[in-house]
């Protein structure tokens, strides 16, 4: 009887470890994972609006990859939709809550419409979670040190109330 509490530990212990130890990182569906190809090389080309149809069809074959929704951020930001970027770019964080590609992505997306304090957040995150030299803090801390686009800059000079 004075070894049951010990044995109960060891028996949850176990149970834990080898639970764990079989878990596997979720792997694409091959089909799924020809489009996602397909899409990036048509990214890379310039043919956006080719490149989300081939990442579209890649989530219609598998819905729970994660890193599909990175891939339709980054081309609906090619094509100038960065508010629909920043929608894909949170439902990949809501997925997974530590994916640096992700936050990178989105706070590039926030500068490019302006919300830079929205995008040092997300710098100041990355940097505690992946550091200083992690390439996506360098993407992204390139990118608000360069601001918001030039056609933003001048829309907000228009808007400030003229100096007397």
């Amino acid at each position: 009887m004075r070894f049951a509490p010990a044995a109960a530990a060891l028996a949850v212990l176990f149970a834990i470890t080898s639970s764990v130890s079989n878990a596997d990182p979720r792997e694409i569906d091959p089909r799924a994972q020809v489009l996602v190809l397909e899409g990036r090389a048509l990214l890379s080309a310039g043919e956006t609006q080719a490149a989300i149809d081939a990442f579209e069809a890649a989530f219609a074959i598998d819905p729970a990859y994660t890193p599909i929704f990175v891939d339709l951020a980054e081309a609906a930001r090619a094509e100038g939709l960065q508010g629909k970027a920043i929608t894909y770019y949170r439902e990949a964080l809501d997925r997974d809550p530590d994916n640096f590609a992700a936050m990178s992505g989105e706070g590039q997306a926030l500068v490019e419409r302006g919300a830079v304090e929205q995008a040092q957040r997300n710098l100041a995150r990355l940097e505690s979670l992946c550091g200083v030299n992690c390439p996506e803090t360098v993407a992204l801390k390139a990118r608000i040190d360069a601001g918001p686009p030039a056609r933003l800059a001048a829309e907000t000079e228009e808007d400030a109330p003229a100096a007397n």
